[in-house]
């Protein structure tokens, strides 16, 4: 199948239950996303910032860019001109070092704070009392050009669905108390990303808003090196 029919799958079983479908497209050239984007497609995650910024600069303007990797501070200037929203905030310094930039392009930059949820060493994210935490510092109300929109979470790399199951229906639960406890008047504090080609119907299930689908959608990852004017500093 081509990568038109595979969104077309996708788009069709997803975006019914009000889910919205992110075509992660890392590593792959920007003929298969434009590919994607013929067929329908806006929004669609990368990785890596150098990748990203590369694939902007070449691709339609109204596209929705999602950075969907760790990131780190000193890359954030790179992206705070266009991406959309940013899932993986794991610091209150990332989010100054967001809200920072986003201020120098006159721009708010959406944001979801990434939950530690797996039973995996590897996996990035904030505990349950340090998203808490983050939002009680003194700091955060000062953050003019962020919006926390939600919460993210990567579940345990397992065949376990009941497990998967149990991590996702933990997050939206946690999600739920938050939502009450600080953002109770904000409506735009409504997404909930979670779900990958494996698991995105368990997510669904458990409440999540946004899925990340990338191979299933594109076939198997082109591994290739972006150059840009990025640099390490």
């Amino acid at each position: 199948m081509s990568i038109a029919d595979n969104l077309k799958q996708y788009k069709n079983e997803v975006e019914t239950d009000g889910v919205k479908l992110i075509a992660v497209s890392k590593t792959q050239p920007v003929e298969s996303i434009l590919e994607a984007y013929n067929a329908g497609q806006r929004v669609f995650g990368e990785n890596h910032v150098q990748e990203m910024v590369d694939k902007q600069a070449q691709l339609p303007a109204d596209i929705e860019w999602h950075l969907i990797g760790h990131l780190q501070t000193n890359k954030v200037k790179y992206i705070a001109p266009f991406v959309q929203l940013i899932h993986g905030v794991d610091s209150i310094k990332l989010l100054q070092e967001i809200n920072k930039q986003a201020a120098k392009h006159n721009r708010v930059i959406d944001c979801l704070l990434q939950v530690y949820i797996a039973d995996e060493d590897t996996k990035f994210g904030l505990g349950f009392d340090e998203v808490v935490e983050l939002l009680r510092d003194e700091t955060y109300p000062e953050l003019k050009n962020i919006r926390i929109v939600g919460l993210m979470g990567i579940a345990t790399n397992t065949k376990n669905e009941k497990q998967i199951a149990i991590e996702f229906h933990e997050l939206k639960v946690f999600f739920d108390g938050i939502k009450v406890s600080f953002f109770r008047k904000d409506e735009a504090f409504k997404e909930i990303s979670t779900g990958m080609s494996a698991d995105y119907k368990i997510a669904i299930e458990e409440g999540s808003t946004m899925v990340r689908i990338g191979s299933s959608i594109f076939g198997k990852r082109v591994i290739k090196h972006f150059k840009s004017n990025i640099s390490a500093n």
